[in-house]
């Protein structure tokens, strides 16, 4: 089995050095034997967890819910399905988001409408509905 250095772990797994640590303080990725001289010795299985936690963020997942995909991957009774729970928990998540996102974007919209170019800034709409709380974005 070849060992890795932490420069090597995190150029294959795309990301930085101080990612890994992190990660590693996280517990994440379990603690890597040390050499004599105090480097760290990744085993090479560390950069594909590397990869999977990436991806996973990039699929919107936090740190936590990583950790909790990666327990549940290994748990001895967990099934297909505990997983696809959890994904389908993060859909909806995401779905909530776009929902707030388009009324955010319906509100900016509106507020653009009124605005008038040639006004003084003073007497901008966009400005006075930011400060009178006024900006009309359902929050539910």
């Amino acid at each position: 089995m070849k060992e890795l250095t932490i420069g090597q772990v995190a150029k294959m797994g795309g990301v930085n050095i101080e990612t890994i640590r992190y990660y590693e303080r996280q517990g994440l990725l379990p603690p890597p034997p040390r050499r004599e001289s105090g480097y760290r010795q990744y085993p090479e299985a560390t950069v594909n967890r590397v990869r999977f936690i990436k991806r996973a963020q990039e699929l919107g997942f936090s740190l936590k819910e990583v950790a909790e995909l990666l327990s549940l991957r290994v748990g001895p009774n967990t099934t297909c399905g505990d997983i696809k729970n959890m994904a389908d928990g993060k859909i909806a998540e995401i779905d909530g988001k776009i929902r707030t996102l388009e009324r955010m974007r319906d509100a900016l919209t509106r507020l653009v409408e009124t605005c008038e170019v040639s006004r003084e800034a003073e007497e901008c709409p966009i400005l006075w509905a930011f400060d009178n709380d006024k900006t009309e974005v359902d929050h539910g």
